[in-house]
C-alpha cells in the first residue's frame, strides 16, 4: 500500500516542483494586446507552460502552451469579440478548425481574379486569425515624424501585405493619409526585417490552384506615430 501512495503523490509532487520553477511575465504586444506567459526562474529567456494574449485587457485572442519555448499542443486563436476563429495543432503542423473567412471594411482581401458563377475561392491564412497573428505587420511600422502637436486621429492608415501563390510574403507596404495635413505617402518596406515565421502563410486558392493576393489591414495612428487594429 505504501509502494501504491507513493506513485499517486511522485506526479503531484513532480507538478509542483514543476509550476515552482517558472514565474509570470506580462508583455504588451501593441497598443492593444497584452501576453500573459511563463518562464523558467533560472532562464527568463524560456517560455514554459500556459500562455494567454488578451485584447485591450479582457479578451482573450490566443491560449496554448509553451514547452522550452516552443510552441505546442492546440493552440487556440480568437477575434476581438471572443469567437472562436482557429484552432491549430503546434505537434502535428496542421489546423483543426477554421472559421469561415472574415472580411469588412477593416480587413479585406483583393485577388487579381474575376469570380464567375461556380469558381471557388479561398482566402490566405495566417497562424494566430487577425488579432494575434497579424501583429507583427502592425507593430513594425513607425511614422518617421514627431507627433507633437498632431492630432493622430486625423490620419487613415492601410497595412497592405502581397502573399504569393508559393505562401510567401513577397511585398509589404504601409499606406499613411491625412487631409487635415494635406499628406499622401506609401511606405514600401522590407519583408526581410520579418522573422521566416512572419513571411510564411497557406496561400489563397482560386478553383483549386494558389494564386496571387493582397491583404489590406485599415489601423488607426497611435499617439507615439505607431499603428494598431481598430
Amino acid at each position: 500500500m505504501k509502494n501504491i501512495l507513493f506513485l499517486f503523490i511522485l506526479p503531484l509532487y513532480l507538478t509542483q516542483c514543476s509550476a515552482q520553477d517558472t514565474v509570470l511575465r506580462k508583455n504588451r504586444l501593441s497598443d492593444s494586446v497584452l501576453e500573459r506567459y511563463y518562464v523558467f526562474k533560472s532562464d527568463p529567456t524560456i517560455k514554459q507552460g500556459p500562455y494567454k494574449a488578451l485584447f485591450r485587457r479582457r479578451t482573450v485572442v490566443a491560449s496554448g502552451n509553451y514547452t522550452k519555448n516552443l510552441k505546442t499542443g492546440t493552440w487556440q486563436f480568437f477575434d476581438s469579440a471572443g469567437k472562436l476563429v482557429e484552432k491549430y495543432d503546434y505537434d502535428k503542423s496542421e489546423f483543426t478548425y477554421e472559421a469561415p473567412a472574415y472580411a469588412g471594411e477593416d480587413f479585406s482581401y483583393l485577388f487579381d481574379d474575376s469570380l464567375k458563377s461556380g469558381d471557388r475561392l479561398t482566402r490566405p491564412i495566417k497562424i494566430g486569425g487577425i488579432y494575434y497573428g497579424y501583429i507583427p505587420y502592425v507593430n513594425l511600422f513607425q511614422l518617421p515624424f514627431n507627433m507633437f502637436d498632431v492630432d493622430p486621429y486625423d490620419f487613415d492608415a492601410y497595412v497592405e501585405l502581397l502573399i504569393s501563390p508559393m505562401g510567401r510574403l513577397a511585398d509589404y507596404n504601409v499606406h499613411i493619409t491625412s487631409v487635415t495635413y494635406e499628406y499622401d505617402h506609401l511606405f514600401k518596406m522590407d519583408v526581410n526585417l520579418f522573422s521566416p515565421e512572419d513571411r510564411t502563410f497557406i496561400p489563397a486558392t482560386f478553383n483549386g490552384k494558389p494564386v496571387l493576393t493582397r491583404i489590406i489591414i485599415k489601423c488607426f495612428v497611435t499617439s507615439d506615430g505607431g499603428l494598431d487594429f481598430y
